[in-house]
């Protein structure tokens, strides 16, 4: 049997935090919660398989943390998927700049449309 993957759920909002979570629990995944970047950057030395990360957050911004993920030779392979309210073009352009995997927008995604596109990314490696 294999291991479960691990994710890394970066968000402050503690009603999208669960539903995701819960989720991607009951499609077998592990999961690790952070709430504001700091926390986030900690969680990532538990050999984490992939990030959903949103960009605004306290103490640390999503994208300012995207930065740190791919400047840091031990975690800048793991695919992170941005999951954020922000739609605009220009932050869009800028997420993949930095090294974005996939963006997706929570208000035009279901948590089970999160699972799918989580399991695309997964059953690639």
């Amino acid at each position: 049997m294999s291991t479960m993957k691990k994710i890394l759920i970066v968000e402050d909002d503690q009603f999208i935090l669960d539903l995701n979570k819960r989720q991607l629990e009951n499609a077998g995944y592990e999961i690790l919660t952070a709430e504001n970047g700091e926390k986030a950057l900690q969680e990532l030395d538990k050999s984490v398989n992939l990030i959903l990360l949103d960009i605004l957050l306290p103490k640390k911004g999503g994208l300012e943390i995207l930065k740190d993920i791919k400047s840091n030779e031990s975690v800048k392979n793991i695919p992170v998927i941005l999951l954020t309210n922000l739609g605009q073009e220009s932050i869009i352009k800028q997420a993949f700049e930095l090294g974005a995997s996939g963006y997706l927008i929570k208000s035009s995604i279901t948590p089970s449309d999160v699972v799918h596109q989580v399991k695309e990314f997964l059953n690639n490696d």
